[in-house]
């Protein structure tokens, strides 16, 4: 099919077909055209590729672009000929825009920044199993004062930390598209003032958090329940305190993972997790058995993993852009803050919520607690595939839509969905069919595994809600609709808290599995409904505007 078009150096009126060698000649005829217009003092070292690629391209022939050795006059006269023929559309095989220009597919791009994502998800809790394994060796109640205190440290590093890696993405990508529409040379390095305020932020928030562990450690442990009397306080304010030396190095090593999604890279931080972590596997027999240090031994490796992780991922960033302290002028201050306080507000009403679920499902009794635990440790473990291809699609999404690009953007988010459901209900088909039989490798207690297989239907039915939930998240972090995403997350989680409070009173855990069910699917269906608002960040999904940027694909 034969459509009009014009070439990306300002030449228009070509027709184009497809001859792909011919379009890659021409277009290099057409750079050599322009470079020279641009810099005459580089003709003569220019003349050959000229001579070669004209002559490809069937502009002048063989004994004309001979021709172009009798000097630089000759030379430039032959240019400006040929330029006219080009402008005039009088080229013999013309070209194809849409192999030009066209961007890598969506499904490749997916695919190949959720796979990363993935395995960096699964590398983080397979060291804590690998810490918790070895420290269980030590005694139960060793084991019981560290689970107290990781239990702490996490909960504090996913309410701070986590909406500081998912605004860095989008910020750092919408950032990159900018300096890609100013700027030619998009390979060069440059300082980003995105990634210069992720890094300041995540370095200020990091030494208050650790301030904060280290010294209000008896106070964490005060509101889990860990008074000063019981056996486990000493130890696990200790273990608490150690690891709090490691939270300046565990916030920047996450903003800086936001800051490789939003540059489209998630293998590197994969990378640098796993140099971390198998320093950790190494560390920890040594330091816990071999110098006889303990639980400080299992908290000296954690840390030293962290910092080797947020070290190794600095080295690379500084491959990609330039780090040095910026200009308070060139900081984001603002940008960063506000959505980063809406999603602080999504964070703490999520982890209220699922906290909420945890403690009534212990008023049913120290049974049903742990088959809950066991249900709820698979649920949110199979919840992280989704979560790697969400970050995946805000990345994607962010880029595109800072660019104005809104028929790729409804590419990637229709795919992104298609892809979710696709995850949710194959995950429900297997965790269906295999649940049973994965719930004797966390325990052997008959009445546990009971109570866990009438858990079967919770874990593996919601898979595709939850799945779709986590994939909406995604999409309206990449168009920074974070006050939406904030709002909608504390009123879905004031109405399953709700739910929750009364629900388990009358049908027991099962109101409390049926409670989490409905906060997924309310997080599901607020995610549509906004994609459905014509009034909204994603009116574009219903009709493409005139103005759209970008070729449609």
């Amino acid at each position: 099919m034969v459509v009009a078009g014009a070439l990306s150096g300002g030449i228009g009126g070509v027709v184009i077909s497809e001859k792909s060698v011919v379009r890659r000649r021409c277009l290099g005829a057409q750079n050599v055209i322009r470079n020279v217009n641009v810099n005459r003092v580089d003709i003569r070292s220019r003349r050959l590729r000229f001579d070669n690629v004209v002559r490809g391209c069937g502009l002048i022939s063989d004994h004309e672009a001979l021709d172009c050795d009798m000097g630089g006059s000759k030379l430039e006269e032959r240019l400006a000929e040929t330029r006219d023929r080009l402008v005039n559309g009088s080229v013999d095989e013309p070209i194809e825009l849409s192999d030009v220009i066209r961007p890598p597919s969506v499904q490749t791009e997916l695919v190949l920044l959720a796979l990363p994502a993935i395995a960096g998800q699964a590398i983080e809790p397979l060291a804590q199993l690998m810490e918790t394994a070895y420290i269980g060796r030590l005694g139960a109640l060793e084991l019981a004062s560290a689970g107290v205190s990781i239990s702490i440290f996490n909960i504090v590093s996913k309410v701070f930390n986590i909406p500081l890696l998912s605004v860095a993405t989008s910020f750092v990508a919408e950032d990159i598209a900018k300096h890609a529409e100013s700027e030619s040379d998009l390979e060069e390095r440059r300082q980003l003032p995105s990634v210069s305020t992720a890094l300041v932020l995540s370095i200020g928030i990091g030494i208050i958090e650790g301030t904060a562990l280290y010294f209000g450690a008896g106070t964490f442990l005060n509101l889990m329940g860990i008074s000063s009397a019981s056996s486990m306080r000493v130890p696990a304010q200790r273990f608490l305190q150690l690891r709090a030396l490691g939270a300046p190095a565990v916030v920047l090593s996450l903003a800086i993972q936001g800051v490789f999604r939003g540059f489209k890279d998630t293998k590197t931080p994969v990378f640098c997790l796993g140099l971390g972590n198998l320093a950790a596997v190494f560390f920890f027999p040594i330091l816990m058995y071999g110098f006889g240090l303990g639980v400080t031994g299992a908290a000296i490796s954690s840390i030293a993993s962290q910092y080797i992780v947020t070290f190794a991922m600095i080295w690379y960033l500084n491959k990609k852009t330039v780090l040095k302290l910026p200009q308070m002028k060139d900081l984001q201050f603002a940008g960063y803050l506000k959505s980063g306080g809406f999603l602080l507000g999504r964070t703490l009403a999520a982890v209220a919520t699922v906290t909420l679920s945890t403690s009534m499902a212990a008023r049913q009794g120290p049974i049903a607690m742990a088959a809950h635990q066991i249900c709820l440790q698979v649920w949110l473990s199979s919840s992280l595939l989704a979560d790697a291809q969400a970050s995946a699609g805000q990345a994607l999404i962010a880029s595109s839509f800072s660019q104005g690009n809104y028929s790729r953007v409804k590419e990637i988010t229709y795919y992104a969905l298609k892809t979710g459901l696709i995850t949710g209900v194959s995950l429900a088909i297997i965790l269906g069919l295999s649940f049973s039989t994965l719930a004797t490798l966390f325990t052997n207690d008959a009445e546990v595994l009971r109570i866990v297989r009438s858990g079967v239907l919770f874990v593996s039915a919601s898979q595709p809600i939850t799945a779709l939930a986590y994939i909406y998240d995604g999409l309206h972090y990449g168009v920074s609709d974070f006050k939406f995403a904030a709002c909608s997350m504390m009123l879905v989680g004031a109405m399953s808290s709700a739910f929750l409070l009364y629900a388990p009173a009358v049908f027991g855990l099962a109101g409390v599995w049926a409670g989490l069910t409905l906060f997924m699917g309310m997080r599901a269906l607020s995610g549509y409904i906004r994609l459905a608002d014509q009034n909204g960040p994603w009116r574009f999904l219903q009709e493409i505007p005139k103005t759209e940027i970008a070729v449609s694909q």
